[in-house]
């Protein structure tokens, strides 16, 4: 029984309608249905209400009462969709609060190994006025490029293109960071770029200003980190830079790379650590069999290498006079019994080791007349040594150019410079569509004033 107001009328209890009709059916005569609902409309129209108009009523209270159940599920689904919604918010805020502080731990670990290893290398350096002489030097040329370097840095830090401190490795300092095109919509050719830094300062940010320029040219680059002095030597530096050679050439395609287009290159130490893991490949394959080879030179189609040192014996006293003292040059080198075996040059040359130049990819040398930190005889010679055995070698000399004005002025000051537009014409050739992108492409945005760049250029220690 169902308790029902109509009007100002009492209430009343009575049997729906429904139920009515299909309970006296089979319990009743037809004829007492029909007084029964009679009945029941005169009690109803006693009240000014026809038995019609209940039943509307009655089926719309019915429509209200599904609405409500309705808007309470949809309010109960809102709800949970809410609640699931916080309860992501709320991992991915424990998520992004655990990245924070993993950074925080890695930030701080490395200033403290930084730190230390700071004060072995002041043992080794001592008090020369040289070096000192190059500090301070080094602290002016990087406050007159300082414009540029925020900019750069902004860049490293914020972009979403820049994958930074990808593990290729299990030795400290085995990451890479990875830079991509914005549009990866086929694959991509790809380099993997071993930066400078006299073996002693060398790191992988230093190499965001030409990977920047060529991801906005859809290249893939991926800086590699090695160990430096005094926490490694040369034979560390060589290993980390072939683990990180072989996670590059094992694991670049999954994000984007052409496998049929990857590239090679180091600037300074870098491209001599660099030439030294491609040259030691070549070996391994020669002597060592390909069934436990990581990697193949041959997966190259290029190696540059930028302002390179490839000839170590040659370059020992000359280091000296630049402040890279011929104790800590060697120490470095672990000795001069190990200058012939780090010289890729003085290797070429070795009719004894007798390297197949078909396992070497095209070398291209590129180097600034001016260049007092690494006179460019040293690419000059490699590329004759090179020659020598029948390897494909190209030289390019910038004449006026020094050590520091392909990498870092000359790209600073906005417009093409002719570092990038070489590099590009090598990996772009018989790609019409990337050549005409890179010809039609507007001229690069200044970053530094040029009277800075000119007295960064004065003062520079490299």
């Amino acid at each position: 029984m169902s308790e029902l107001r109509f009007g100002k009328s009492k209430s009343m209890q009575f049997p729906r309608v429904g139920h009515v009709k299909s309970g006296l059916s089979s319990h009743v005569p037809e004829t007492a249905e029909f007084h029964t609902r009679e009945v029941v409309e005169k009690l109803l129209q006693k009240d000014g209400i026809s038995l019609s108009s209940s039943n509307q009523a009655l089926s719309k209270s019915s429509s209200n009462l599904a609405l409500s159940h309705k808007l309470l599920g949809d309010n109960k689904h809102m709800l949970s969709e809410s609640q699931c919604s916080e309860g992501h918010k709320t991992a991915a805020d424990a998520t992004n609060h655990n990245s924070l502080t993993k950074e925080v731990v890695h930030v701080a670990a490395e200033t403290y190994l930084l730190t230390r290893l700071t004060i072995i290398l002041l043992g080794y350096l001592g008090l020369g006025y040289r070096w000192i002489t190059k500090c301070i030097a080094l602290l002016f040329y990087a406050a007159f490029l300082m414009p540029g370097f925020i900019q750069i840095g902004w860049y490293y830090f914020f972009s979403k293109s820049v994958h930074r401190s990808l593990i290729y490795g299990d030795q400290p300092r085995n990451r890479l960071d990875l830079y991509l095109p914005q549009k990866l919509n086929k694959p991509k050719p790809a380099v993997a770029f071993v930066t400078g830094g006299a073996w002693i300062i060398g790191y992988k940010a230093w190499g965001a200003l030409l990977a920047q320029e060529l991801a906005e040219e859809d290249v893939i680059v991926a800086c590699i980190d090695y160990r430096n002095f005094p926490q490694g030597t040369v034979t560390d530096m060589v290993a980390d830079v072939a683990s990180g050679l072989s996670f590059f050439c094992k694991n670049i395609v999954e994000y984007g790379a052409d496998p049929s287009r990857l590239y090679l290159a180091g600037q300074s130490a870098g491209a001599h650590l660099a030439a030294c893991a491609l040259v030691e490949q070549v070996r391994k394959e020669m002597f060592g069999g390909k069934d436990n080879i990581a990697w193949c030179a041959s997966q190259f189609r290029a190696y540059f290498g930028i302002s390179g040192g490839y000839n170590l014996p040659d370059l020992v006293n000359h280091f000296h006079t630049q402040g890279l003292y011929r104790s800590i040059f060697l120490s470095i080198m672990e000795g001069e019994e190990s200058l012939l075996r780090y010289s890729p040059e003085l290797v070429v040359r070795n009719t004894n080791l007798k390297i197949d130049s078909s396992m070497l990819p095209h070398v291209f040398l590129l180097h600034g007349t001016s260049d007092y930190s690494i006179p460019f005889d040293a690419s000059v010679t490699f590329a004759d040594a090179l020659q020598s055995i029948h390897a494909k070698a190209t030289l390019k000399l910038y004449p006026g150019k020094t050590h520091t004005d392909l990498f870092l002025q000359d790209p600073m000051r906005g417009g093409k410079d002719e570092l990038l537009r070489d590099i590009l014409a090598v990996i772009n050739e018989g790609d019409e569509e990337a050549e005409a992108k890179y010809a039609t492409a507007p001229p690069r945005r200044r970053l530094v004033p040029e009277f800075l760049l000119q007295l960064a250029r004065k003062v520079s220690p490299f």
